[in-house]
């Protein structure tokens, strides 16, 4: 049996690396969340997903969506970049924060080949539009029930409305450990407490700075699940892991929680070789 890896990165140790809706009518915005306003922290530490768009002179505007098989345009705000995802590509500008002013610099992205003509026309629309961004303004939920709203405006009376999901960071609180961990292609059964289940397979990997590998742990049974993370059966991967400390962990739940930052090598088994 062999396979054969493609990798996503060169430098697979850098923490740095860049990652390779119906709405209602009439121009009526939402009913929006009933807690305080939120500050500039708050752009961070949430993952911003389109939900209404309105043109210049107010009405709704559903040019910004795809269809309703894709999910929208999403924003996340991190270490003073803006990325954009679910275009074609995904997309980062720098910003800065003034007041209620958001600047947003000529955006990157980078170079995947795209077969859908409406998705690359709106990734070039969002590409447009995004150096213009003049004001923003977060209304934080009064409970968890409530997500927060984004509202973004550019200068030329276009308008965004967003809605927030927690980051990992501000779910479990606090900064993560990166880890690598390579999954087998196969799930195996295994004793889970009182039960059993189907566990992945997974070693720890460890490289330097330079990328080069430096450990390899032994394959053993997983017995948590990664945020972001569908396993296929018959593919093998490298992830790069964001592993957070949980807090109040029921006593049979594990210590931490692993998040899928990226998927830096892919490898599908041939067992016809």
């Amino acid at each position: 049996m062999k396979s054969r890896w493609t990798w996503c990165l060169p430098l697979i140790a850098s923490v740095t690396l860049a990652a390779c809706g119906t709405t209602g009518g009439g121009g009526t915005s939402k009913p929006g969340p009933s807690g305080p306003a939120g500050d500039a922290s708050s752009l961070t530490a949430y993952h911003w997903k389109l939900r209404q768009a309105f043109t210049p002179a107010g009405t709704e505007d559903q040019s910004w969506f795809v269809d309703s098989t894709h999910a929208p345009i999403e924003l996340n705000f991190i270490e003073q970049r803006a990325l954009v995802k679910n275009l074609c590509n995904t997309m980062s500008a720098a910003y800065s924060v003034e007041g209620q002013r958001l600047n947003l610099q000529k955006p990157m992205s980078t170079l995947m080949a795209c077969n859908n003509n409406q998705l690359m026309m709106l990734e070039q629309k969002v590409a447009r539009i995004l150096p213009t961004t003049k004001q923003w303004n977060v209304q934080l939920g009064a409970s968890t029930s409530e997500q927060p709203r984004l509202t973004i405006q550019f200068i030329d009376g276009t308008r965004w409305q967003l809605e927030g999901r927690p980051t990992a960071q501000t779910k479990y609180g606090g900064a993560p450990e990166r880890i690598f961990l390579e999954v087998g292609p196969q799930r195996k059964t295994c004793s889970a407490g009182a039960g059993r289940q189907e566990c992945l397979q997974v070693r720890e990997l460890r490289y330097a700075d330079t990328g080069v590998k430096t450990y390899t742990g032994q394959r053993e049974n997983f017995y948590s699940e990664i945020e972001g993370y569908k396993h296929v059966a018959g593919t093998s991967n490298i992830l790069r892991i964001d592993r957070y400390k949980r807090q109040n962990v029921p006593a049979d739940a594990s210590s931490y929680a692993y998040v899928l930052d990226m998927v830096i090598g892919t490898s599908i088994e041939n067992p016809g070789k």
